[in-house]
């Protein structure tokens, strides 16, 4: 029993069923270990340790570790790309918890589904392979484009945002999607690319940029600053003179006691005091809105904008002396 803690601690607390044989258990043993809750099932014939499964957090330490447990088992060379990618590069995707991991292939007659590994037909270059974290995976900017692909306009564009975040030129992703030429999803990236912004700091970001941008009321600007020469405050993005600002559930989490969440709200408060100073309007939306009550939403924030336009109008020339840029490096 030493012998395979040992093992499981080499293999980020993973094991497979040959190895334990080789250990000198057996299907007995391995049937009681699971009984007793010792071990947990990842997938036909790879275990965990219950302790370090317990321990992981269910968006990123999860997921990985179920990568890891398939990559035990598939028995050709390969590389990890697309959510399984994104979650070692720590880019995010749609859902982390049923995320599948997926395998490209060079050579295999169209995509498909065999044990909760996807494998792609998606050819790649051998200098978009990195190792990371002992993984090797595709690049950022291939991972981005094939994010767009799989899940479309919202996950493509969270993820070109991230790879900007990250240093990755706008031209290198247009270069890597040139080699994806004819490929199914190619509008959905070239919109992408073209949405990509590097001010979004968060996945929620992105997707309430692609939601606002979606409603015609023209192209945001990310990460509007504003100083009345004593304080600072920075706004997710804008349009015109109206502000928006995207509230992550983090902020008003369950765990904070009354007073640490009084201080938020009185926080937030003076935030919002401190903007609406300056003649602008403000919208605030959160996970809620852009995914379930998006025509509620967007009719709300279009009465916004639009009172918003109708007290201060468009025009930004006046606020020239209070504005400030934040350091993108």
């Amino acid at each position: 029993m030493l012998l395979t803690t040992a093992i499981l601690a080499d293999q980020h607390g993973l094991i497979t069923r040959r190895r334990a044989l080789e250990c000198g258990l057996d299907d007995r043993d391995i049937r009681q270990l699971l009984k007793r809750g010792e071990w947990v099932r990842l997938r036909r014939g790879v275990y965990a340790e219950r302790a370090t499964w317990e321990v992981l957090d269910p968006f990123r330490g999860l997921p990985l570790l179920r990568v890891r447990a398939a990559r035990l088992v598939l028995q050709t060379p390969h590389v990890l790309s697309h959510d399984s990618a994104a979650l070692i590069h720590g880019i995010g995707v749609p859902d982390a918890t049923r995320a599948l991991v997926h395998v490209p292939r060079r050579k295999v007659h169209g995509d498909a589904v065999r044990a909760g590994v996807k494998h792609h037909l998606a050819p790649y270059l051998d200098d978009q392979v990195q190792l990371v974290d002992g993984l090797p995976v595709l690049d950022v900017a291939r991972t981005a484009l094939d994010l767009a692909r799989e899940h479309g306009l919202v996950a493509g564009v969270a993820a070109c945002d991230q790879a900007l975040r990250r240093g990755i030129r706008r031209s290198e992703l247009k270069e890597v999607r040139a080699a994806m030429r004819c490929w199914p999803g190619s509008r959905t990236m070239d919109e992408a690319i073209k949405l990509a912004d590097q001010g979004a700091e968060s996945w929620l970001e992105s997707e309430a940029r692609v939601f606002v941008t979606g409603l015609g009321l023209g192209r945001p600007q990310t990460q509007f600053g504003l100083t009345d020469g004593t304080r600072v405050v920075f706004c997710d993005f804008r349009i015109g003179r109206h502000m928006f600002e995207i509230d992550g559930r983090q902020k008003y989490d369950d765990e904070l006691s009354t007073k640490q969440l009084t201080d938020v709200l009185m926080r937030e408060k003076n935030r919002q005091d401190f903007v609406s100073g300056f003649k602008l309007g403000i919208s605030r939306l959160i996970a809620h809105d852009v995914h379930v009550t998006t025509r509620a939403t967007a009719a709300r924030v279009r009465r916004e904008y639009a009172d918003t336009c109708a007290r201060f109008g468009t025009d930004i020339t006046d606020l020239a002396p209070y504005i400030v840029r934040r350091n993108r490096r």
